[in-house]
């Protein structure tokens, strides 16, 4: 039988170093160091919850949820863990064992209280197989029971979109922005939908609220520009682009899609022509 490692005092000090280390780690999105230092918690047969935990964030954030799958189902044999069995159930759907993944984050979203990142997770893994009138009626049940959740009502919006329903979409949205009108992805969410229905004034609105509280988007100040584009004011478009692109030549392809795809655009035949007029 292995050893368990760190058994000794001096060694539950290193451990608890290596997590702490291996958190860090994670949160700087640095995961294959994270994946490292978690992996050496749990070496030796340990089943150190947040160790699995920020081992399985690591190898999914890496594209790797086939090697997640063992340590995370050793993390929840005889314990109920709702973060890991969620972290579980990306890792099956993510090799397609959509039926397995559905059937946990069925039992992990009974759990009471609730905890609702297992809805989210449990609505995604419906959506991705199409059944998507089930994700909905999931999300709406969750917001049955917390009813003031915001994320969970961008679920919704986002949902209700993909089934091609955007006058409940807006409506969704626009609750969500007067319930938390200090969150920009909300207003960007509700005007990419207005952009949709062709309602450039109100997206542009939508856009500058956002903006308001994160003036450094430049893709939101591209996606503003496209708007006041199609609204006829040149001028402010391209002022706007140019901000944008300002950020970096990253920016390059959606400014110049904004330009294009515009009714009062411009068109450039050389990529250089548009960098000079963005430059300018």
């Amino acid at each position: 039988m292995p050893k368990p490692p760190f058994s000794s005092s001096a060694g539950h000090r290193r451990g608890k170093e290596l997590l702490e280390s291996a958190a860090v780690a994670l949160q700087a999105q640095r995961f294959a160091e994270a994946e490292k230092l978690a992996a050496e918690v749990l070496k030796g047969g340990a089943t150190d919850g947040h160790a699995a935990f920020i081992l399985g964030r690591a190898l999914l954030a890496q594209n790797r949820g086939r090697e997640a799958i063992a340590p995370l189902e050793k993390a929840v044999q005889g314990r109920r863990d709702p973060a890991i069995e969620i972290l579980l159930g990306a890792a099956l759907g993510s090799v397609g064992r959509r039926a397995d993944a559905i059937e946990l984050l069925r039992r992990t979203a009974a759990l009471r209280p609730p905890f609702l990142p297992a809805f989210q997770e449990l609505a995604g893994q419906l959506a991705a197989v199409g059944r998507i009138d089930e994700a909905i009626e999931l999300v709406e049940s969750a917001l049955a029971l917390t009813p003031h959740s915001v994320d969970l009502q961008l679920d919704l919006a986002r949902l209700h979109l993909r089934h091609h329903d955007r006058g409940k979409a807006r409506a969704v949205l626009s609750a969500a922005c007067d319930a938390a009108p200090g969150r920009p992805d909300v207003w960007m969410a509700l005007a990419r939908a207005l952009v949709q229905d062709g309602e450039y004034a109100a997206a542009a609105d939508a856009y500058r609220r956002a903006l308001g509280h994160r003036p450094d988007d430049a893709f939101a100040r591209a996606d503003l520009a496209a708007c006041f584009l199609e609204l006829g004011d040149r001028e402010a478009g391209e002022a706007s682009l140019r901000a944008a692109f300002r950020s970096g030549m990253h920016l390059l392809g959606r400014t110049t899609h904004a330009l294009a795809a515009s009714s009062h655009g411009r068109f450039f035949f050389r990529p250089s022509a548009v960098v000079k007029f963005l430059q300018g």
